[in-house]
C-alpha cells in the first residue's frame, strides 16, 4: 500500500484565511461580495471539521474558472414556479452564490405557505450542503437537501466495483432549540466524500479501512486507488484511478445514493452521473417545511427531550459521549475559532502558490 508521510499543519487565523482567499477569489474574477461568499463558506466547513469541503478546494476551484466550467457572477434563472415549488437554473455559477439564493427561494416560500419544494439544476460545486441545511434552520425551517453530481461517477453500487453513482450528500437541518446547537445531518453516501481521499493523498487523516475498492473487487484504503500515482502538492484526478469509493452500509447507503441521482439528477432536470458529454453540475432538491405550520407547538420542547434523552445512552467501550446530529460541529466551530484553523502544509503551499500566481499577498502562518 502506498502511504504518504504524516505532515505537519500550520495554523491560520480565522480571519486571516478568510480575508486570504476572499483576496484570491478577487484576483480571479469575482466581484468582491462573490469572492467573500466564496471564502466564508470555503472557512466554514474547516471550522466545522469538514476539511474536505474547506479552503482545499480553492485550487480546483480556480482552475474550474480558468476552464469555464465554473462561471463568476451568475445568478439562478427561475425555471417555473408556484407558490409552493420552484425549478431553478444554476448557470454554472458558484455554489456559493447560487446555493443561498435557491434556499432563500425556498425560504420565502415555506414561511408563506407553510411548505416548498425547490429543484435545483446546473450548479458549480455546491460547497458543504450543511451550509444550506443551517440556512434554513436559522430562519426557523426545517429542511431535507438531497444532492448529486453530473459527470461525477466516483462510487461503486454495492456488489458492484465499476464507479456509477457520486457522492450524493444527504442533509436535514432542525432549528435551534432554546439556545441549543441546530440539529443538522449532514453525510456523503459513500463511506468518506471524495474530498476526505483529497485530505488523505495529501498526507491527512487517513482513510477507514475498505472505504475504497478496486477493479479486483478488493477493498483498499489507499488514496491511489481513486487517484492513481500521487506527485507530492500535484493535482489530484480521480479520472487516472481505477478503482472507486464505495457505499456507507453496504446496499443501504447504495439504495439512498441511487435515490438521490434520482431525486436530484433526475427530477430537478440537471441530469445523473451516467454516461454524458454534459460538463460537471451539481443537482439539489430541497423541501421546506415550517414546524408551526403542522400543529407542532410543542415542537421544540418534543425535540429537546428526545435529545436529551438519546444522550443519556451508555456508551460503548472507547466512547466517551452520545453525541447529538450537529454537535461535533459545532463544539469544531467554537475550537477553531478560539484556536486558530489547521492546514496541512500541502493545502497551505497549495495556496500560496495560487496566491503566488494571481499576485495576492501572502499572510503568515
Amino acid at each position: 500500500m502506498h502511504v504518504m508521510a504524516d505532515l505537519p499543519t500550520r495554523v491560520v487565523p480565522a480571519n486571516t484565511l478568510r480575508d486570504f482567499v476572499a483576496a484570491i477569489f478577487r484576483k480571479a474574477g469575482c466581484d468582491a461580495a462573490e469572492a467573500g461568499r466564496i471564502a466564508l463558506q470555503l472557512l466554514s466547513a474547516n471550522l466545522t471539521g469538514h476539511d474536505s469541503h474547506g479552503v482545499i478546494r480553492v485550487t480546483r476551484y480556480i482552475e474550474d474558472i480558468r476552464t469555464g466550467r465554473t462561471r463568476v457572477g451568475q445568478s439562478v434563472t427561475v425555471v417555473c414556479e408556484s407558490p409552493t415549488h420552484a425549478v431553478l437554473d444554476g448557470n454554472y455559477g458558484f455554489g456559493q452564490s447560487i446555493g443561498p439564493q435557491a434556499v432563500d427561494i425556498g425560504i420565502a416560500k415555506a414561511r408563506a405557505a407553510g411548505l416548498a419544494v425547490v429543484a435545483l439544476r446546473n450548479s458549480a460545486h455546491l460547497g458543504r450542503i450543511g451550509d444550506w441545511g443551517e440556512r434554513a434552520a436559522a430562519a426557523g425551517l426545517v429542511s431535507i437537501h438531497f444532492v448529486n453530481a453530473r459527470a461525477s461517477r466516483l462510487v461503486a453500487p454495492f456488489g458492484g466495483t465499476a464507479r456509477r453513482f457520486s457522492t450524493n450528500p444527504v442533509c436535514i437541518g432542525i432549528p435551534p432549540l432554546a439556545g441549543k446547537p441546530m440539529l443538522l445531518l449532514d453525510m456523503a453516501t459513500s463511506i468518506v466524500a471524495e474530498g476526505k481521499v483529497f485530505v488523505a493523498s495529501n498526507g491527512g487523516k487517513p482513510l477507514p479501512a475498505g472505504a475504497l475498492i478496486g477493479p479486483d473487487g478488493k477493498p483498499s484504503s489507499d488514496p491511489v486507488t481513486l487517484y492513481g500515482p500521487l506527485v507530492p502538492n500535484g493535482p489530484r484526478r480521480s479520472s487516472e484511478g481505477k478503482g472507486a469509493l464505495r457505499a456507507f452500509g453496504e446496499h443501504k447507503g447504495s439504495g439512498l445514493a441511487f435515490m438521490c441521482e434520482i431525486l436530484a439528477g433526475a427530477l430537478c432536470g440537471g441530469g445523473v452521473s451516467g454516461p454524458t458529454t454534459d460538463p460537471f453540475a451539481n443537482g439539489m432538491l430541497s423541501i421546506y417545511l415550517d414546524p408551526e405550520r403542522f400543529g407542532a407547538r410543542d415542537f421544540a420542547a418534543r425535540t429537546m427531550d428526545y435529545v436529551a434523552y438519546v444522550k443519556t445512552s451508555p456508551t460503548a467501550e472507547g466512547v466517551e459521549e452520545v453525541l447529538a446530529p450537529g454537535e461535533p460541529e459545532a463544539r469544531n466551530r467554537a475550537t477553531r475559532l478560539a484556536q486558530s484553523v489547521p492546514l496541512q502544509v500541502a493545502v497551505w503551499a497549495n495556496l500560496c502558490t495560487a496566491a503566488t500566481e494571481l499576485g495576492v499577498a501572502i499572510p503568515p502562518a
